[in-house]
């Protein structure tokens, strides 16, 4: 049975979303019928909207959702309803990359997060016999329910707050996992994040947890670089005033640093932060940058440092591994994501999308 639902829509390339009545279809076998607590507003939602990745539009975004199950399809078996769920992108379960437990690099990836349909080419959503993009990393959670396939789905514990949790299944799970899963850093190892947004704070929080010594936070607002320290940074370069290069040398007195995070994406900032990497030193991209975008490195004398460069997508994570695990830190006090929080309503989700585009809110959570 279809039902209606309401929904943020992005209708023109960045332009504002707009709240509309929507008909949801019904739920296939491989879906579930999760009725939306909160869900995260992220970078990439912005990006779509403004259509430097191409979902076709009109879109319901959103692909943070955190919510309850009220149906499932016939051939769910993850989760029953009642049970309270986040929901992190969707991948497609078959390819050799997920069946190497490698989802984050899942060969349908683009289909299967952007593509706004289902694989027979149907969308859950339409207005008025309108088809409308529906599925977006597995979920469209810019909505009061939504139809969300089954890979999207992580089963939580119900006394955990949906409302703080609902930002893990990207943008911080993003950063930690980058740290966690992917860079692995050693003991005592110098960790540089630059780009202190959601995911740049998940990286620090997890560099924490994983026990650097140093934690260098680079962003252009102060406040951010207040809050990185607040939640772990042991250090900070506003880089409105500083040279990175010549910062990060100073602050590692000269070796360099071991790890570099870059979220940002800014091809001059990545070749700042490889002058500045020490000995086997590597330097991590999680930034999402417009197609065709190319960095220079210099590969004559850092030849001899034995560097690595590498892209990193969803923090390398298995959501329904990775997720439940930063939760428990989350409850042991060791990852405080709950600073980086504002709420807003369905309704005030521009005010959301512009304060994180202006660098005063890390993280916009919509509460339903």
């Amino acid at each position: 049975m279809s039902m209606t639902v309401t929904a943020a829509v992005a209708r023109e390339t960045g332009a504002d979303l707009v709240i509309e009545e929507l008909e949801l279809d019904e739920l296939r076998p491989n879906e579930v019928l999760v009725r939306m607590v909160a869900t995260g507003v992220c970078h990439t939602d912005a990006i779509v909207r403004d259509q430097v990745y191409p979902t076709p539009l009109p879109a319901v975004l959103g692909h943070e959702g955190a919510g309850i199950v009220e149906r499932v399809g016939d051939s769910v078996r993850a989760v029953e309803p009642g049970d309270h769920v986040l929901l992190a992108a969707a991948y497609c379960g078959y390819c050799a990359r997920c069946r190497a437990g490698q989802m984050a690099y899942c060969e349908n990836l683009f289909a299967a997060d952007f593509g706004g349909r289902r694989p027979d080419g149907t969308t859950a959503l339409s207005k008025d016999g309108e088809m409308i993009s529906s599925h977006f990393f597995g979920q469209s959670s810019f909505a009061t329910y939504a139809n969300v396939v089954e890979e999207s789905v992580v089963r939580i514990d119900p006394d955990v707050p949906l409302e703080i949790v609902a930002p893990l299944g990207c943008g911080i799970q993003t950063g930690a996992g980058s740290i966690l899963n992917e860079l692995k850093p050693s003991l005592n190892s110098t960790l540089v994040v630059i780009g202190t947004g959601a995911v740049g704070a998940g990286a620090i929080m997890a560099g924490r947890v994983a026990g650097c010594s140093k934690i260098i936070a680079v962003d252009i607002h102060d406040d951010r670089l207040a809050l990185a320290q607040e939640i772990g940074a042991t250090h900070t370069i506003n880089t409105r005033g500083a040279d990175l290069t010549e910062e990060i040398m100073r602050l590692t007195d000269g070796r360099g640093a071991d790890y570099v995070l870059d979220t940002t994406a800014r091809p001059e900032l990545l070749r700042k932060a490889a002058d500045a990497l020490g000995n086997r030193g590597t330097l991590a991209l999680v930034g999402a940058a417009a197609p065709g975008t190319e960095a220079t490195f210099e590969i004559g004398l850092s030849l001899v440092k034995g560097w690595t460069f590498k892209t990193i997508v969803q923090g390398s994570s298995v959501p329904q591994v990775f997720i439940p695990k930063l939760i428990e830190l989350w409850r042991e006090g060791r990852f405080p994501m709950e600073k980086l929080m504002r709420n807003y309503t369905l309704a005030d989700i521009n005010q959301g999308f512009a304060d994180s585009a202006a660098g005063t809110t890390v993280k916009p959570v919509v509460v339903f």
